[in-house]
């Protein structure tokens, strides 16, 4: 990633599954924690696999400041239950929005938002993208991840914030993901030393 140029002030990982997006989010925060008081400047949340004895079974919502629950789960019984289901998984939205919506909430002193990710399982909560849109209205600098169109099929809520004038989009690859990790990392790092970015308005194409 070259410099952001004038006006992005957020910046979202794509890629294919598997290429490292998560990884890529997380180094970044670990990262910044090192010189700043990241409880107090961040919020937010991302997916992590959910394993037993090294199978996968589904996906859990985890905060930055270590809550987690579950976001999918393999098997029929929440299926069974009326709960959507991408594939195999059946998605618990109700956990979801319990630990994700309130970190998407605009607050005082926060400079950093994470978003991991704005994909298929946590656009099922009907409140999710609204509220991803009036955080990216509102804060000075969101860091997050979306996916990929798969055969063909785009999400239109990601699409719509791809072309966002205030968004950045990085394509990972397995090639230049830590090349592309240090960049955005020292863009946010310039920023957040510098103040942030403008808070508020800036927005558009939702």
């Amino acid at each position: 990633m070259a410099a952001a140029p004038a006006g992005k002030r957020h910046f979202f990982f794509t890629g294919q599954p598997g290429v490292g997006k998560t990884t890529a989010v997380l180094k970044i925060v670990q990262a910044l924690a090192r010189s700043h008081n990241i409880d107090a400047i961040a919020r937010g949340f991302y997916t992590e696999e959910c394993r037993v004895g090294g199978e996968r079974i589904g996906f859990d919502v985890v905060t930055l400041a270590g809550a987690r629950g579950p976001l999918a789960r393999a098997g029929g019984a929440g299926a069974a239950r009326g709960a959507p289901t991408v594939g195999k998984y059946a998605v618990d939205v109700r956990s979801f929005e319990a630990l994700a919506l309130p970190q998407l909430a605009p607050s005082a002193g926060v400079q950093l938002y994470v978003v991991d990710e704005v994909g298929k399982m946590e656009l099922f909560s009907r409140a999710f993208y609204p509220a991803v849109q009036a955080l990216l209205d509102a804060a000075p600098l969101v860091l997050g991840t979306v996916p990929v169109a798969r055969q063909g099929r785009a999400i239109p809520q990601v699409e719509s914030i791809k072309q966002r004038p205030d968004v950045q989009v990085i394509a990972l690859t397995k090639e230049n993901r830590d090349r592309e990790t240090q960049a955005v990392l020292a863009e946010l790092q310039r920023r957040l030393q510098s103040g942030g970015g403008s808070s508020g308005g800036g927005g558009g194409g939702g």
